[in-house]
């Protein structure tokens, strides 16, 4: 199997060398997962809190993920994923909504999704889908994948544009943005153009979410995209199929 490799995103952010070609690998890294999944048995369904409603519960974690659902889940799913994956994509269409509503919705299970940033529009988009309420992230991000081929269609022409026209370091990520038809994209989605700048053009923090992609894609062996971890075990595949039974062995039972 071939897997999409991590780049490292240095300080300098040389835009040409960042804007790697979008492999169409379908396949997660290798390496035995540190943690040994705990079976359970079924788990019964927690209770949002009064007037809430889990799958509207946001927050930010410790490691700059969204976690949407219950903080306190005993079956906590984490996703290492890239905005420009194809395989990513693949699994917000064909498993993060039954992920969502058959499981997430319970109370039983939370999903938090972290970026592994791999290029620079990667990262682009990575600021982008944060330049809102946390509510917006997970929504954010399943939009782009369903939009891919839009963004990856332009990426080419887009970094040429950059590297001729010599755009300035601060300005990197908003002529990213502006090339590839990112700002109306997001305009049309709640999150002005001026909004949009204003979040790119704050370069130290675009630049630390590639930063702790890189430590966490070391610290964890993460190594291509999607990566799943359940309550700390790494699932071997990428697919639906894959995580749903792991779900199970820890305890969660699809909501009736």
């Amino acid at each position: 199997m071939t897997g999409r490799l991590r780049m490292t995103i240095s300080r300098q952010f040389a835009f040409a060398t960042l804007a790697a070609p979008l492999a169409l690998g379908l396949a997660a890294c290798s390496g035995e997962a540190e943690t040994e999944l705990e079976e359970r048995g079924p788990i019964d369904a927690i209770e949002a809190p009064e007037g809430t409603n889990w799958l509207e519960t946001v927050e930010v974690t410790d490691y700059d993920g969204y976690l949407l659902g219950n903080p306190d889940a005993p079956v906590k799913v984490v996703e290492y994923a890239s905005l420009t994956c194809p395989a990513c994509a693949q699994f917000s269409a064909n498993g993060a909504s039954q992920l969502k509503e058959q499981y997430v919705s319970t109370g039983v299970v939370s999903f938090e999704l972290r970026n592994q940033v791999q290029n620079a529009f990667d990262l682009t988009l990575a600021a982008l889908v944060r330049c809102s309420a946390p509510e917006s992230f997970h929504p954010l991000a399943d939009q782009v994948w369903s939009n891919l081929p839009q963004f990856s269609s332009q990426f080419g022409a887009a970094q040429q544009a950059i590297v001729a026209n010599n755009v300035p370091e601060d300005q990197i990520y908003v002529a990213a943005a502006q090339e590839t038809g990112m700002l109306d994209f997001f305009s049309a989605r709640g999150i002005s153009r001026d909004q949009a700048r204003a979040c790119l053009s704050d370069v130290e923090s675009v630049r630390a979410i590639g930063d702790r992609s890189d430590e966490q894609s070391e610290e964890l062996q993460v190594t291509g995209t999607p990566t799943f971890f359940v309550n700390g075990a790494r699932v071997d595949g990428i697919r639906w199929a894959d995580l749903e039974p792991v779900l199970q062995t820890a305890g969660a039972r699809p909501a009736m």
